[in-house]
């Protein structure tokens, strides 16, 4: 269990990393005239994303789960995980954060990775998820969880579409 909660803070530090980086940005958008969209959706991934992860972290403590095979494997896709959420953050630079802000003169990135539509969701999150799911043995949260995720997700992405069309048309 000890590796599995040493691994669980390390990955669970670089997202608040990420965070704290995220925040810097809005606080300089909001400065810049940035709107926010989904405002209340940004609220329920944020929550579902801690929910998850000490989920995951719970169930591994109570069923007495040591590092193992499937522990590796979600290691492994974790570290992907995060490799790209820190090139997507490289990439988007001062434009990236947790929540969905649009600029006036909002750049669009169109390097090799962005031609998958929406990488830091399916390239950095989803992946994220299951490894931290693989790394507890949280297959519970695995099966319940991700779902439910998936579900504000899918409305988050919807909700960044219509922003980015808005911004195309205008």
């Amino acid at each position: 269990m000890q590796n599995i909660i040493i691994t669980f803070i390390a990955f669970f530090v670089l997202r608040l990393l990420s965070l704290s980086y995220s925040i810097r940005n809005e606080k300089r958008l909001l400065k810049s005239g940035a709107v926010q969209y989904g405002k209340v959706n940004s609220l329920l991934l944020t929550l579902a994303h801690i929910v998850y992860y000490f989920s995951a972290l719970y169930e591994a403590y109570t069923s007495g789960t040591t590092f193992n095979y499937f522990s590796v494997c979600g290691v492994f896709i974790m570290g992907f995980a995060y490799a790209m959420l820190f090139y997507v953050i490289y990439k988007l630079h001062d434009v990236w954060t947790v929540k969905l802000y649009i600029i006036p003169d909002h750049r669009i990135e169109k390097s090799f990775l962005f031609r998958v539509r929406h990488p830091n969701y399916y390239l950095n999150i989803i992946p994220e998820l299951i490894g931290v799911a693989l790394l507890c043995n949280a297959w519970y949260t695995l099966l319940i969880g991700l779902p439910i995720y998936a579900c504000l997700l899918a409305i988050r992405i919807r909700q960044e579409e219509r922003a980015m069309k808005e911004l195309l048309e205008n």
